[in-house]
């Protein structure tokens, strides 16, 4: 019997105390347990409506902090009616910050969430450098130059990319899978190049996963279990895997400005190393339907052009030069204040915001794998365990 929605719901709570639905979430805006900042700051974020955003900005005016946001006015409109809103486009168009600078005004600290283009941070960090006492900017764990090195931490080499071809990169549409890791660690440089390392901090976040998540690449695990049924799972269940719930990272993004912390710091969990298996099983915990997991070893899968990350999410294979992949060293993370909700608070989360969506937005889902490839490999997969 598959499980409705809201049996869905309770079930969670009682596997991790998650309440979906927002009926209740953990340090949300506005709740008695965020508490108020020792200190108010001032704070420009760059972006502010997206994915991490969201809950960062929740959690800094629930801190008490006063927030500003500069960003193309394009994405979530209708959050924070509130708030200042400095309009602009981080290509082409300062003027509303170059205006507010000239003006005389300062911010504590500028968080830098949208970045992908060394260009903007060297615009928007030399502009806010006389302007701002501190610069945390978002990064990325792709910025490393490999993953064939398990447990790496942050002092392992970064990738790099020619002057040459960084210069071809003029909008988000030039980047791509392959200079997307080198150029985060050129904005990297650029950050701590306008603000010094005395007032930078750096933050490379692996998969973040959620309610708000677009990428649907979590997303596809709890709705595919939900659904029930045979459920093909892929390589070892040993297998790593590494991801962070958005509000989990963006409400450390505020704890960290508060502290003025800092360094570089892979932004990545959970607290303890999870394996694929340790993952779908967290998340079957929260159903309660008729459901089994056939797992498909890596080869076959590849063999049927099924793929890593895109279609079976979250996991790559940890071989060669994904060796490491997943299994990225956190320790200066935790010691910097990086918390963690349970898997089962994420799950009903991200289930719940997946049927906020529209119908035909849940169509179309952009990462998981369709029905009728996972049908079709799962019967050849018997098939040969047969012979």
């Amino acid at each position: 019997m598959t499980t409705s929605r809201r049996d869905f719901v309770q079930l969670s709570i009682l596997a991790g105390g998650a309440v979906g639905l927002g009926i209740a979430k953990k340090a949300d805006a506005g709740t008695a347990d965020v508490g108020t900042a020792p200190k108010q700051l001032k704070i420009l974020v760059l972006g502010g409506t997206g994915l991490i955003g969201p809950p960062m900005v929740e959690y800094a005016i629930a801190r008490g902090h006063e927030v500003t946001l500069f960003n193309r006015g394009k994405t979530n409109t209708q959050l924070f009616p509130d708030l200042e809103k400095l309009k602009g486009d981080r290509n082409d168009d300062l003027s509303a910050i170059e205006a507010e600078v000239k003006a005389g005004r300062r911010w504590d600290a500028v968080i830098d969430n949208t970045a992908s283009i060394p260009r903007w941070v060297t615009e928007s960090a030399g502009l806010l450098a006389g302007s701002a006492d501190y610069y945390l900017y978002t990064s990325s764990i792709s910025a490393y130059a490999d993953h064939s090195t398990p447990g790496a931490d942050e002092t392992a080499p970064v990738g790099q990319i020619s002057a040459e071809d960084e210069a071809k990169v003029l909008t988000n549409k030039d980047i791509t899978g392959e200079n997307y890791g080198p150029l985060k660690a050129r904005c990297e440089a650029e950050a701590r190049k306008a603000f010094t390392d005395e007032r930078t901090c750096v933050v490379r976040p692996g998969l973040i996963v959620g309610p708000g998540d677009y990428s649907d690449r979590f997303t596809y695990w709890p709705i595919r279990i939900y659904e029930g049924g045979e459920v093909m799972a892929p390589g070892n269940p040993t297998d790593p895997v590494q991801f962070i719930d958005c509000r989990d990272l963006g409400e450390w993004y505020i704890r960290l400005v508060e502290n003025g912390t800092l360094g570089i710091f892979n932004g990545v969990g959970p607290r303890s190393p999870m394996s694929v298996a340790g993952m779908l099983y967290g998340i079957r915990a929260t159903v309660d339907n008729e459901i089994s997991f056939t797992w498909v070893d890596a080869d076959f899968l590849e063999e049927n052009e099924v793929q890593p990350w895109m279609h079976m999410t979250v996991w790559v294979p940890p071989v060669g030069e994904y060796a490491g992949f997943s299994t990225s060293n956190i320790d200066r993370a935790i010691q910097a204040g990086l918390t963690y909700r349970p898997l089962s608070e994420t799950t009903v989360a991200t289930v719940d915001y997946w049927f906020s969506l529209s119908e035909e937005r849940r169509a179309k889902a952009k990462a998981g794998c369709p029905r009728e490839l996972e049908q079709k490999v799962l019967a050849a997969w018997h098939k040969k365990e047969e012979e």
